[in-house]
């Protein structure tokens, strides 16, 4: 976690509260986070590549770019197989012959299809896009990628605001035991449960304020925060922006807001983006982290 002698931490009424004067090395860091985060962005497989996201149907159902599939999608050949999604939960993928694709790189007539939920989700690729399965909340649907979509093409860049030391907090924890339980909306209308092991306690402008971190993944070593706050809608992306935090130490959880984010959604209709509960968002202007998106059309 960046750190900076400069930063003056004074606990305030139990709560943690920072204040600094600006920081060149700090300023270099975040520059080198935010440089980091646009190369993962832009990256071929990153989130620009998304052109499409297909929810499947039990049973069978063909799959192409040709108008009379049951999945018609806007890249590959126009009849591409038959994905069976059985009564045990599996998706099968039988390709037609002369399709030309290919699974996990290698050609093949059929396959289980392995979902997100996996290390590794099975690939099917066809020319330069392809697709793989997610499932979400019991949804299954195709997460369709390919380096040449438009939203790649054409990025506008990412903009934030400048830069400012004060937004890194030293916030109290206050763990619960044993962890509680939030339930997060998406914006496909699904919920889904994260187990939160604590809040987060700090001051701001002499209000306190309280946020729930959750642990997305078990056994991951950072905590991830969804928030929301009065910039949300106008100068930030509405729905929510992200923030990851190392694991608390010593009664206290960094929240370094320079680096809060925009999820996929803030650039592709095609992704399934959690909401900010109600409990994240925040009754004050957080003016650090990225801004809204200039190209966003949806």
């Amino acid at each position: 976690m960046l750190r900076t002698s400069l930063f003056l931490v004074a606990a305030m009424a139990g709560v943690a509260h920072v204040s600094a004067e600006p920081s060149p090395d700090y300023a270099k860091q975040i520059d080198q986070w935010r440089a980091q985060r646009l190369a993962r962005l832009t990256a071929p497989d990153g989130w620009l590549s998304l052109v499409g996201l297909h929810w499947l149907k039990p049973g069978a159902s063909t799959v192409g770019s040709a108008a009379d599939s049951d999945v018609v999608l806007n890249a590959g050949p126009a009849h591409l197989g038959t994905l069976t999604w059985s009564a045990d939960g599996k998706v099968r993928i039988a390709l037609a012959d002369g399709s030309g694709a290919l699974i996990d790189g290698k050609p093949a007539a059929s396959a289980e299809l392995l979902d997100d939920s996996h290390d590794a989700p099975t690939r099917v690729s066809f020319g330069s896009a392809g697709f793989y399965l997610i499932d979400r909340a019991g949804r299954k649907g195709l997460r369709v990628k390919d380096p040449d979509a438009a939203t790649r093409a054409h990025f506008l860049g990412l903009d934030a605001f400048p830069i400012d030391p004060s937004w890194r907090i030293e916030a109290k924890w206050i763990p619960f035991e044993p962890a509680h339980e939030l339930e997060i909306p998406t914006v496909i209308g699904t919920v889904e449960n994260y187990p939160v092991p604590g809040k987060a306690v700090f001051e701001r402008d002499g209000h306190t304020y309280e946020i729930l971190p959750v642990i997305e993944v078990p056994g991951d070593q950072e905590l991830f925060v969804i928030f929301a706050d009065r910039t949300s809608g106008k100068e930030t992306y509405g729905a929510a922006r992200f923030l990851y935090a190392p694991m608390p130490k010593d009664g206290k959880l960094v929240l370094d807001f320079n680096k809060a984010y925009n999820p996929p959604c803030a650039f592709t209709p095609y992704a399934t983006c959690p909401l900010a509960p109600p409990e994240n968002r925040l009754d004050l202007r957080v003016t650090a982290g990225e801004k809204k998106y200039r190209g966003a059309e949806h």
